[in-house]
């Protein structure tokens, strides 16, 4: 893994291969911490970044909610209502609107994912799997909760059980480009980044693919030095705006993970002092 100061070196590149090479940084310093959690949104749906606060976040806020308060049973207005506060940082918020709305649908599979993520953005990992896992049924299984529980599952550091269900769910949904984004992510924050390269390109064939997708290969190739070739891939992709919003993931998750470790460490020191 290239090390800091190998990455930041390099005064002669632009600055948005600056931004991918800084992500890169601490994705690289995640990896060498034994860090495994997921990077950037789990969702397959493509959605444009807007920053919290920005006029364009409060819109998709005031819109959704004006139409939550006028059918506040209707699916599409719960699930579009909680996506834009989430996506406007009221994550609380819309944990509200989601488990109000998962009591009355229970069997709603869209529904549960949209819980399960809310409450991991919220740091409630297990209860989050315990969402995920309800939703799931056995006999036909559906791949979006499989990955959503996966994320899960690296946030907590579980990598086997984490790249388990990616694959389960890769059975269900060979070639899904957001299934391998996430797969990709697990290795890429493992320090595995040719591993991570070679399944993101599998994922940038797919014309499903988005720009996130694509930021990520950016990131992968950034990681194993080959600085111009992930220039020409971060110049077309990535957005000033949309890294530092990566940026501010990461930094996130590597503090959840830190408390899930002290939280680990506290455990195992209590079962040997009990003989446990």
């Amino acid at each position: 893994m290239p090390s800091k100061r190998h990455a930041l070196s390099r005064s002669a590149a632009t600055p948005r291969l600056m931004l991918a090479v800084s992500m890169a940084t601490l994705v690289a310093l995640t990896g060498c911490a034994s860090s495994k959690r997921a990077v950037g949104t789990h969702s397959s749906a493509t959605q444009a970044y807007a920053a919290p606060g920005s006029s364009t976040a409060l819109q998709a806020v005031s819109y959704w909610g004006q139409a939550y308060e006028r059918a506040p049973q209707d699916r599409e207005n719960i699930l579009n209502y909680a996506a834009a506060l989430g996506r406007n940082g009221q994550a609380e918020q819309a944990e509200a609107v989601l488990r109000k709305a998962i009591i009355a649908n229970q069997s709603d599979r869209d529904i549960a994912a949209a819980y399960g993520k809310v409450l991991a953005m919220n740091g409630r990992l297990p209860e989050a799997l315990q969402v995920l896992n309800g939703a799931q049924t056995p006999t036909r299984p559906d791949w979006r909760l499989m990955s959503a529980a996966a994320a899960i599952h690296d946030q907590m550091g579980n990598t086997q059980q984490a790249r388990d269900l990616y694959n389960q769910a890769l059975r269900i949904a060979p070639d899904e480009p957001s299934l391998l984004n996430n797969l990709a992510m697990s290795y890429l924050l493992e320090g595995e980044a040719k591993e991570a390269e070679s399944v993101l390109r599998r994922a940038a064939a797919s014309p499903k693919a988005d720009s996130r997708i694509r930021q990520n290969l950016a990131l992968a190739i950034g990681l194993q030095g080959r600085f111009q070739e992930a220039e020409q891939v971060a110049t077309a992709e990535i957005d000033p705006a949309q890294a530092a919003q990566n940026i501010a993931y990461l930094k996130s998750m590597l503090s959840q993970r830190n408390s899930w470790a002290e939280i680990s460490a506290q455990d195992k020191k209590k079962k040997n002092k009990s003989g446990g």
